[in-house]
């Protein structure tokens, strides 16, 4: 049970404070908005000179184990590096690599650990197939089918919002297996046999792909220990929502600065916008929910893991992070006027790329429907 009476602390280590001002400042020089735009008309999934220099950065690993050629650290530390990725719109596979990775250490053998998790860390594409038609944001609740045909599983179904899929060599799936949940590893040779359609998305940073399985076969080696599969959901779930609130505060920062400049620089009757109150207020909103969304989510990096204190802490950043973004860019879009309704008006940009952070493993009232469960 949760101790309401306990009194929230918040930790912030020295690695996360030099892996936050690194991160900041790789970002700002990396990814500045001109590069972002070319990068949605780009026909590969990703910058590749960039994904190297992130992994000799040593990020790909920093929440894998030593033993596996990790930093040994924890997704909190993780949560230092996504921020300001989310600020300044990068589009990189690194979110679904390090999520792939958790599955990995969740549920992974020891064969499959030791095989994949050192070359994640060193910069091979992973990422996961969790989506499917359905939309159903209970992983659990799955469709895609394995059948066992000796020492071979065949496969049966479609999973959607893939990221990077084409470029990737391991793709962990999920798939109904006897009647219950389980995950099998992709790899290239199996990506090969399957259908991938890329996806039309409203966030165009990131590509996304439908696989299609049926008919896919794949050795039985290749399916992760099933009595884990269940924790493991649920750490992922977790997981993927602390990155996505971690997106979201970022890109919240990032549009709050689009805003402010508009404001500082945009005349109207001989003044700057940025003077009336109209205008101040909202802004000021938009500070505030951002600050409380951070809040929240270094909080849930402090307890990630702890139970359902941890669960708590990652819904309420989820919910809050979503609505953060969702609020500052569109106030960002109503005070660039006609133009903010336009594609070239940036804050388009960060307002897509909140609707993608919220649509991905619940919106904020999911979140808050199961907050509901977990604190009355």
């Amino acid at each position: 049970m949760l101790d309401t009476n306990k009194k929230p602390t918040i930790l912030f280590s020295d690695e996360q404070e030099q892996l936050l001002e690194v991160a900041t400042n790789f970002c700002r020089d990396k990814f500045p908005m001109s590069a972002t735009r070319k990068r949605i008309e780009a026909a590969e999934d990703f910058d590749k000179s960039l994904w190297g220099e992130m992994a000799s950065l040593g990020w790909l690993g920093i929440a894998v184990p030593e033993e596996f050629g990790g930093s040994g650290l924890t997704l909190a530390e993780v949560v230092t590096v996504v921020e300001p990725m989310g600020e300044y719109l990068a589009g990189t596979p690194l979110v679904g690599a390090t999520l792939a990775a958790q599955a990995l250490i969740a549920a992974g053998t020891n064969a499959q650990k030791n095989e994949w998790l050192p070359k994640i860390c060193e910069g091979t594409i992973a990422t996961l197939a969790l989506s499917e038609p359905t939309g159903d944001w209970t992983l659990g609740d799955v469709t895609c089918a394995a059948t066992r045909n000796g020492d071979k599983l065949t496969l049966n179904g479609a999973k959607t919002f893939v990221t990077d899929a084409a470029s990737a060599e391991c793709v962990i799936t999920s798939v109904k297996l006897d009647g219950k949940p389980a995950f099998v590893i992709l790899d290239r040779a199996a990506l090969k046999a399957a259908t991938m359609t890329r996806e039309v998305v409203i966030d165009e940073t990131r590509r996304s792909y439908r696989l299609t399985l049926d008919g896919v076969s794949i050795d039985a080696s290749a399916l992760l220990d099933i009595s884990k599969t269940e924790g493991a959901l649920a750490h992922i779930d977790q997981a993927a929502c602390l990155l996505l609130s971690a997106e979201a505060c970022g890109g919240a920062n990032g549009v709050l600065n689009v805003t402010i400049e508009y404001l500082k620089t945009r005349k109207q009757f001989e003044r700057y916008i940025g003077s009336y109150q109209a205008l101040k207020h909202p802004t000021v909103d938009a500070l505030l929910m951002m600050e409380a969304a951070r809040s929240h989510l270094y909080y849930a990096a402090t307890v990630f893991g702890q139970g359902v204190e941890g669960e708590v802490a990652v819904r309420m950043a989820k919910a809050q992070s979503s609505d953060a973004l969702a609020f500052a860019s569109d106030r960002a879009i109503q005070f660039h006027g006609g133009f903010g309704f336009t594609y070239d008006c940036d804050a388009q940009l960060y307002r897509r790329r909140g609707i993608w952070c919220e649509s991905q493993h619940g919106d904020a009232a999911h979140h808050r429907a199961r907050l509901a469960d977990l604190l009355l």
